[in-house]
C-alpha cells in the first residue's frame, strides 16, 4: 500500500511539472514563470500600507490614500484594477524612498525598504530595479524572438493556458501583435531582463488566495462618459489623463495629479457605461472593478508632487544586422555583457549590449536566455 502511494505521488508530480503553465521558462530554479503572478495595484497597496504601518484596512482604496497621503504611489497614481508590474514596482519603491527622505515617512531607510520587500514577497513578485544607467532597447521583433527560450514549450503555455498578461519571455510569433514591449530593466532574483511583455488589452476576471480579482487596463471616465484604454507603453514614460487617480480640486475638476502635466487620453475612447458614486454622488470609477466616491482615488498627495523614477538598468544598444543579444547582469550598478549563445541570440553584426561575452544568458533544461543569471 505504501509502495503504491509513493508511486502515485511521484506520477501527480511528474503530471504536474508537465503542465505548460507551471512552466519555468528558463528551466532553472528561481527562474520567473512564463506568465508573472498578477496582482492588482489596490492589493498591492493593501499590503504596503499595512506593512508600513500605515493603515490596517483591507479595502484598497483607503490603503492608496493612506499611501498618497505619505506621496507614495506610481508615478501617475494609483489605478486600482491595473496589474503591478515591474516598472510599477520599481517607482513605488523609489517612492517609499523618497518619502523617507521628505519626511513623510517616520522610518529609516533600511527599515522601510525591508518592509517594502515584505510586501512584494508577500504577493509573489520578486522584482528588484536595476541599479545602473540605461538606455531604451527597442522592441525584440518577432525574429528576434525565434528561440527565445523555447517556442514549443512557450507556444504550448499559450495553447494551454492563453495568453499571459505580463511576461518577461517573446510571445510566440502568432501572438506578438497582442503584446506592447516596456523597455524597463529588472531583476527577477537573479535572472535579469531588459524588459517585459504586456497584453495591450486585457479585462480578466483571475482568483488571488480564493477570491475573484478583476484585472484590467479599461478605464472608465465618469465625468466625459468615455471608456478608455491605458496603455502600458504610455504609463510607463508618465503619460496621464484627467480622471485616474487624482484629487478632485475646489472646482470639481479631476486633475492628472503632475503638476503642468497635459491631460492626455492614453488612446481612443471607447463609450462605456457610467456607475454612480457612493452616497448618490458623482465617484471615480477605479478602473473597471470598483466605484469610489467623495475624494476619490489619489494621486501623489494634495501637493501634486510627482516622483519619477530614473530609467535604470544596463545599456543594450540594438543588434547590428542580427538578433538582440543575450544578457548578464553585472554587480549591482555594473555593466551588461551580451552573450554569444543566450536567449536573444546575437546575429552576424553582434549582439546588442555594451560589453561582448563568450558565456551569454542562463542555459538548460531545453531553455535559452531570458535575461542570464546575475553573476
Amino acid at each position: 500500500m505504501k509502495r503504491t502511494l509513493i508511486l502515485l505521488s511521484l506520477v501527480m508530480l511528474v503530471a504536474a511539472l508537465w503542465r505548460p503553465g507551471v512552466v519555468l521558462a528558463q528551466g532553472a530554479a528561481g527562474a520567473p514563470p512564463i506568465s508573472q503572478p498578477l496582482v492588482t495595484e489596490g492589493i498591492f497597496a493593501v499590503n504596503l500600507a499595512n506593512a508600513l504601518g500605515l493603515s490596517s484596512s483591507s479595502d484598497p482604496v483607503e490603503a492608496e490614500n493612506a499611501l498618497a497621503k505619505v506621496r507614495v504611489a506610481p508615478q501617475n497614481g494609483w489605478i486600482g484594477d491595473y496589474p503591478m508590474t515591474p516598472d510599477l514596482v520599481g517607482e513605488v519603491r523609489q517612492a517609499v524612498e523618497d518619502a523617507v527622505t521628505d519626511g513623510d515617512l517616520t522610518l529609516s531607510r533600511d527599515d522601510a525598504l525591508r518592509r517594502f520587500d515584505t510586501a512584494t514577497g508577500n504577493v509573489d513578485l520578486a522584482v528588484q530595479a536595476y541599479a545602473g544607467t540605461v538606455t531604451e532597447t527597442e522592441a525584440p521583433t518577432p525574429q528576434s524572438c525565434a528561440n527565445y527560450p523555447n517556442p514549443a514549450n512557450i507556444s504550448s503555455a499559450y495553447s494551454s493556458d492563453g495568453p499571459p498578461v505580463v511576461t518577461y519571455y517573446c510571445p510566440p510569433q502568432d501572438y506578438y501583435y497582442q503584446y506592447d514591449y516596456v523597455p524597463y530593466p529588472f531583476y527577477w532574483g537573479s535572472f535579469w531582463f531588459p524588459g517585459y511583455f504586456i497584453l495591450n488589452d486585457f479585462h480578466r476576471h483571475v482568483r488571488y488566495h480564493g477570491h475573484h480579482v478583476l484585472i484590467s487596463n479599461h478605464y472608465n471616465d465618469l465625468r466625459r462618459h468615455r471608456m478608455y484604454r491605458v496603455d502600458p507603453v504610455d504609463r510607463f514614460h508618465g503619460r496621464s489623463f484627467s480622471g485616474i487617480g487624482a484629487w478632485r480640486n475646489q472646482r470639481g475638476f479631476i486633475s492628472t495629479g503632475r503638476p503642468h502635466s497635459p491631460e492626455r487620453i492614453f488612446n481612443a475612447p471607447r463609450t462605456g457605461s457610467v456607475a454612480p458614486g457612493r452616497n448618490g454622488g458623482t465617484g471615480i470609477y477605479r478602473g473597471s472593478g470598483a466605484v469610489g466616491g467623495g475624494a476619490g482615488a489619489l494621486s501623489r498627495g494634495a501637493g501634486g508632487v510627482v516622483i519619477r523614477t530614473p530609467r535604470s538598468g544596463g545599456s543594450t544598444g540594438s543588434a547590428g544586422g542580427g538578433r538582440v543579444g543575450g544578457f548578464h547582469g553585472g554587480a549591482t550598478g555594473g555593466a551588461v555583457r551580451s552573450g554569444a549563445g543566450s536567449g536573444f541570440r546575437g546575429g552576424a553584426g553582434g549582439g546588442a549590449a555594451t560589453r561582448g561575452g563568450a558565456g551569454g544568458g542562463f542555459q538548460g533544461g531545453g531553455f535559452r536566455g531570458g535575461g542570464g543569471m546575475r553573476r
